[in-house]
């Protein structure tokens, strides 16, 4: 299935080296057919400067319970706006995990790390400030757990890669089986096209078989990949925390958008957090297309609250699995309402601090800024259920 950048989107896991700009409203192209995979047209980038978040289709998203069963869990019953609900309340009950979302509020996911670069897992809401624009916002929701999450692993197919896709196949088989049992991925591979070659799912033998379509040829649309990629969460993720892998050896050089832009998209998305493998080490005199593609990793990463990566070798790469879902399964996740009016619009800048008692000094990492979310969508509180059972 080829990804469409025309959908809206969460957390992206992508193995690459290549960023997309905020989209004009379109309809979306019915899904097309190429050697039995399915595809979603790219989207060219639109002359708009300001992000749009286009409303859903007809189709009901993924993340939306079609059984109309009463749950034996009273609190999966509860009506989305019921009084009750609290802001960003992640709640588990015998069919899943349930995040109660107020739909205004600002979501961060965040990293702690001590001076020796060890994760820090011990703080609480008090020792936690958040800033937006350089003023105090206060924090209206707090979790510490390791709750399911949607990974979006993106894969440079591109003909440079055909030597490294065993190495690179079992690094990505080794994320998953390092993450939350309850997690669901989905696999993209792509140069100059993006595929879906495996959907949402927990199935560890499904995600090998999508890892299996190498036909490794054309060029490396990195950021158009990514973007689609982040649409698919924001549209279909059933977990409610998404992130992005993305595992590529060069340069965007076939992309309709630009780094800037799909940067731009995934904070107007409030999006995933991004992970990325840089394999530049073929490069081994540190040319300009190695140069420009990790400046663009790093970008990707560190922009949405995300950690870029770059072995010296093959053999290095599996180590980093561990790493990545380490680091995804230790995350605070923090909420708060801003002070400025969604109305205002405009980029707004956050930055997180952390302070604990004889902890030293501590860095925290998290996504930037972002963009308020339109004023056209719904303010009511939203419900999303997860499934304990694998996703098929």
């Amino acid at each position: 299935m080829r990804l469409c950048s025309n959908c809206t989107a969460p957390i992206l896991l992508v193995l690459a080296l290549t960023g997309y700009p905020s989209f004009a409203a379109q309809t979306s192209s019915p899904p097309a057919q190429s050697g039995g995979r399915t595809t979603l047209p790219l989207q060219s980038a639109p002359p708009a400067a300001q992000p749009r978040i286009y409303p859903p289709e007809n189709q009901q998203p993924l993340n939306i319970d079609r059984d109309p069963v009463p749950s034996p869990d009273p609190d999966d019953n509860v009506p989305a706006n019921a009084p009750e609900a609290k802001n960003n309340e992640i709640t588990r009950g015998s069919r899943g995990y349930t995040l109660r979302r107020d739909v205004e509020e600002v979501v961060l996911n965040v990293t702690v790390l001590n001076d020796s670069n060890k994760l820090v897992t011990t703080l609480d809401k008090p020792d936690f400030t958040v800033m937006e624009d350089g003023k105090p916002q206060t924090i209206a929701s707090f979790t510490h757990e390791d709750i399911p999450v949607s990974i979006g692993i993106l894969v440079d197919n591109s003909g440079s890669m055909r030597e490294k896709r065993q190495a690179v196949n079992s690094t990505a088989l080794d994320l998953v089986k390092a993450s939350n049992p309850e997690d669901e991925a989905f696999i993209v591979n792509f140069s100059d096209e993006a595929f879906i070659d495996q959907d949402f799912t927990s199935d560890i033998n499904k995600l090998r078989e999508g890892l299996a379509h190498v036909d490794s040829k054309g060029g490396t649309a990195l950021y158009d990949a990514v973007v689609a990629s982040a649409d698919q969460l924001s549209k279909y993720a059933k977990r409610p925390k998404q992130v992005l892998l993305i595992i590529t050896d060069g340069e965007d050089n076939a992309s309709s958008l630009s780094l800037e832009q799909t940067i731009q998209r995934i904070q107007a998305l409030q999006g995933p957090v991004v992970y990325s493998i840089g394999l530049l080490f073929r490069d081994e005199g540190g040319g300009r297309e190695a140069h420009r593609a990790k400046r663009a990793l790093e970008m990707l990463s560190r922009e949405t609250g995300g950690m870029a990566f770059f072995p010296k070798s093959l053999k290095d790469v599996d180590a980093l699995a561990a790493e990545v879902a380490r680091d995804i399964r230790n995350q605070y996740t923090i909420g708060y309402h801003s002070t400025k009016p969604a109305s205002q619009g405009g980029y707004r800048l956050v930055k997180v601090e952390a302070h604990g008692k004889g902890l030293g000094r501590l860095n925290v990492r998290t996504r930037t800024g972002y963009y308020p979310k339109s004023e056209t969508q719904p303010t009511k509180a939203e419900n999303k259920t997860t499934d304990p059972q694998p996703g098929k």
